[in-house]
Formats: structure tokens, C-alpha cells, sequence
């Protein structure tokens, strides 16, 4: 009757925050998307991208690190 404990990677709670992190930057980006910031290059809406990628970083972080997944 012992017990198996695992440790949860730290990079599961790096996945988890690149996530959350990215929802709210796209959102944000996304609000603004009709009126830009006056800044040089608005026009290419950075936070609609950044907040993209951090989603499917953070993503991809979650699925390969998440508590659980049997490793060879």
C-alpha cells in the first residue's frame, strides 16, 4: 500500500499562465483593433498576434506537461 506521488512541473504552471496571459492580451488587442493606439505600427494590431502565439505556446505548454500523462 504505497502511495506514488508526483510532482507537478513547474512548466505546466508556465503553460497555464502563457494562457491565461494570452486570452487577455488577444482580447485586448481585439477591442482595440478599431482604434489603434497612435503609435508607428498599429496598423499591424501586435497585440492580436502576441496574444495568439501565447495562447498556443501556452497551449502546447499544458498539453505535454499536464499532471497525469504517462512518460516513457
Amino acid at each position: 500500500m504505497s502511495e506514488e506521488r508526483h510532482m507537478i512541473p513547474v512548466w505546466f504552471f508556465v503553460g497555464i499562465l502563457l494562457f491565461i496571459f494570452g486570452i487577455l492580451i488577444f482580447v485586448t488587442g481585439l477591442a482595440e483593433w478599431s482604434h489603434p493606439p497612435a503609435t508607428e505600427l498599429a496598423n499591424l494590431h501586435p497585440p492580436v498576434w502576441w496574444g495568439a502565439l501565447m495562447i498556443v505556446m501556452g497551449g502546447l505548454f499544458i498539453q505535454f506537461t499536464r499532471p497525469g500523462k504517462k512518460t516513457k
